[in-house]
């Protein structure tokens, strides 16, 4: 596969590896570790069921059990690389990368409503970019709704540059190594 997208020259981080644990800005104690599926199955798929539809974008996650549970296996197979934060043993944030080449992948990242804003986002997203440049991914693109600048500002806050802002999304990406 070709990777046709604009990397930054000098790589971002350091990014820690899973497992992490942090306090988030409303207190609370939350994990971000590798996801097991054994483990943490039934919890993201619960996860997802409850995610409000105003805070799904570019069609994703999907709605309902099948859908979710079709999809949450693409994005957990073989090659992927998956973390999830957890707060009392409920998932509430999520994030994947699903390999695009040997050494390049997508990101994806998720938070329940609830947790939104508590600085958990940045430390799933951090703990995620960890893992995949332990996993041997030495870049990673993501693409954004224009309009979505929270997410955009955290994406900039962690390392990635704008690579193509010229379509409907803005993409972006990272170099981890």
């Amino acid at each position: 596969m070709t990777d046709d997208k604009t990397y930054p020259d000098e790589p971002a981080g350091p990014f820690p590896e899973p497992p992490t644990p942090v306090e988030d800005r409303e207190g609370r104690s939350i994990t971000v570790r590798r996801y097991d599926e054994k483990r943490d199955r039934e919890a993201l798929e619960a996860m997802y069921e409850a995610f409000d539809p105003a805070d799904r974008a570019q069609g994703i996650p999907p709605t309902g059990e099948d859908r979710i549970a079709d999809w949450l296996d693409s994005i957990t197979g073989s090659g992927t690389v998956n973390v999830v934060a957890t707060h009392d043993d409920a998932a509430v944030g999520h994030a994947t990368l699903v390999p695009d080449g040997e050494v390049t992948a997508e990101l994806a990242i998720f938070v329940l409503q609830d947790y939104q804003g508590a600085g958990i986002g940045t430390h799933l997203l951090e703990t995620l970019l960890g893992a995949g440049r332990a996993a041997g991914f030495e870049r990673v693109w993501l693409s954004v709704e224009r309009w979505n600048e929270p997410a955009i500002s955290l994406y900039e806050k962690v390392g990635f540059e704008p690579s193509d802002t010229e379509s409907f999304e803005h993409e972006m990406t990272i170099r981890l190594d």
